[in-house]
């Protein structure tokens, strides 16, 4: 007899569906599992065995064949001990009615227990999405994915009990639904604990307002690292969407705090110099999300910037630029999203005194010079503001006078966001104006007898739960700030006055600006103008953006 029960899987972060089925059949006792499982479902027999033995179910002495359709995509980890038990136990007719229309996913150990998996949030959503009526999930999970609306979650404490249940003996109750705490999230690290740099924290703000990359560079003990650390405590709040995509990942990687199933503060990354490669890009045989991708959304600071290999660094380049990391491999091809803000320090020199008013650098010329070639000009364009951070002297940090602290500066970069949230959600329809998605949209709206206007304006809104999350995610991209929107979409917004044109024509020909220079001028004067709240970025707008571009000049072409 045949029997199937429907399972998940992932890829990346992608997840699919997956029919475990079991046939039993005469012959010599064996057990064997097929459809390009990997050594930790192969292992399941052993588990399987034990654990239906453990809890007094029995296992049946046949010739047991179990198939993992699709037979063509390679499946990890031990999450289908739980389906592949019940497919066993219904090809014994164990196990009666039809259960095609619930997801069972679970690790089972030898006494019959289930184990805590990961990826647990991405495969509850895409069996939302194909319709199920519910998900059977290990009891420390349930939490988790209770997250998603509209999918019964079934927490299950061991096989027996789901058994009892499963033949209407003992009735598993539902997890009730996870209410999300969005209250005032703390921060340990404040602004108001840094004594002046006050060029430094405004470029900061700039950074946080519109998602720059920054490069911090000054001498030892001026405050780099303190001002990096900073930074996240004045990052504007995530968006739903940015809440999903980010607990996406760490669910995946098995990072999920079970007191907290949703991650709600906007990360922070500070690997080590020694970091590999495929740490930063991510990797493994299993391809798993690196450092970039766990800091989506949020913060990726690197201290000491010219101590990491310069193969790490490159590894940079097309990620920060694309918002995407691709990690290849011989029968699958895996993209992580990496969206964040990076940050980098570093010395101008190994002595760390280059150009200090009353220090004097002990370096040669040419050993400076070594230690600042190991920053790329092809990564160093790619950074947005160039802010040199001077060392503080005795009057700003002896003062007793208190600095502006990190909510009032986070309420003005709030309003930034939400500025460039709304303008860019209004975009969505013109991106695929020459496109067949357009006919396709306004197909949808001639079928449903709205305008253009209305549909557009329900489009646009920041999704609050996560049925809105799973119908929006895969129709029009939405941007949330100047630093990650298309070129194009830039063009149009970037409105500059006549005189803030003449001043980036004159900076463009007299600093000898790359195109990318150029469009990252444009898109830190459109932030400017942002935290301005002006539509159109002006003269002293420009003007500001330009210096965040000029400090490369003094340390990598100096005479």
């Amino acid at each position: 007899m045949v029997s199937s029960f429907m399972s998940l899987g992932l890829c990346g972060l992608e997840s699919f569906a997956v029919t475990v089925e079991a046939d039993l059949s005469l012959g010599l006792p064996s057990f064997d599992i097929v459809g390009l499982p990997d050594a930790s479902i192969k292992e399941s027999r052993d588990r399987v065995r034990a654990a239906l033995k453990n809890s007094g179910l029995g296992f049946p002495i046949r010739r047991i064949v179990v198939n993992l359709a699709p037979a063509d995509v390679k499946k990890y980890g031990p999450i289908y001990d739980l389906p592949i038990s019940l497919s066993i136990l219904a090809a014994n007719d164990q196990i009666e009615d039809d259960w095609s229309k619930f997801a069972f996913l679970g690790e089972l150990s030898l006494g019959g227990a289930l184990n805590r998996i990961n990826g647990i949030l991405p495969m509850t959503i895409k069996a939302q999405e194909l319709g199920f009526y519910g998900i059977f999930v290990p009891e420390e999970n349930a939490e988790e994915a209770a997250v998603v609306e509209k999918i019964d979650v079934f927490p299950v404490k061991n096989i027996k009990n789901l058994y009892e249940h499963l033949i209407k003996k003992n009735k598993i109750e539902t997890q009730p639904k996870t209410k999300i705490n969005f209250g005032v999230r703390r921060n340990i690290f404040d602004f108001s604990d840094v004594k002046g740099q006050y060029c430094a924290k405004r470029a900061l703000e700039i950074a946080a307002a519109g998602s720059h990359n920054v490069l911090l560079i000054g001498p030892p003990g001026s405050g780099k690292s303190m001002l990096a650390k900073r930074i996240s405590s004045i990052m504007p709040d995530m968006t739903f969407e940015e809440i999903i995509e980010t607990t996406k990942i760490y669910s995946v990687v098995g990072a999920i705090h079970e007191k907290s199933p949703l991650i709600l503060e906007r990360p922070f990354r500070a690997p080590h110099h020694t970091i590999s490669p495929a740490g930063l890009s991510g990797g493994g045989g299993i391809p798993r999300p690196g450092e970039l991708s766990l800091a989506h959304n949020g913060v990726l600071f690197l201290d000491e910037l010219p101590e990491f290999a310069r193969i790490s660094l490159e590894v940079l380049r097309q990620p920060i630029e694309d918002g995407v990391v691709t990690i290849s491999r011989a029968r699958s091809s895996l993209t992580y999203p990496c969206s964040v803000t990076l940050v980098v320090a570093m010395n101008p020199c190994p002595c760390g005194y280059f150009g200090h008013p009353s220090r004097q650098c002990v370096c040669s010329r040419k050993t400076a010079e070594k230690y600042l070639s190991k920053i790329s000009g092809p990564l160093l364009d790619r950074i947005d503001l160039h802010i040199e951070v001077p060392s503080v002297n005795f009057e700003n940090i002896s003062s007793q006078e208190s600095d502006e602290n990190s909510n009032s500066i986070k309420t003005r970069v709030n309003a930034a966001r939400e500025i460039q949230i709304k303008r860019y959600s209004r975009d969505k329809f013109e991106i695929f104006s020459e496109s067949k998605e357009k006919d396709e949209f306004l197909d949808k709206i001639a079928e449903n007898n709205l305008s253009q206007e209305a549909d557009l304006g329900n489009s646009s809104e920041k999704v609050d739960t996560i049925n809105e999350y799973i119908q929006n995610k895969n129709q029009f991209p939405i941007y949330f700030c100047n630093a990650k929107i298309p070129a194009f979409i830039l063009k149009k917004n970037a409105i500059l006055t006549e005189s803030a044109k003449k001043i980036l024509k004159l900076a463009f020909e007299n600093m000898g600006l790359s195109a990318r220079a150029y469009e990252k001028v444009l898109r830190i004067g459109r932030t400017i103008a942002d935290l301005e709240n002006s539509d159109k970025i002006e003269e002293e707008h420009i003007a500001e953006a330009v210096q965040y571009r000029s400090l490369d000049r003094k340390y990598w072409l100096r005479n």
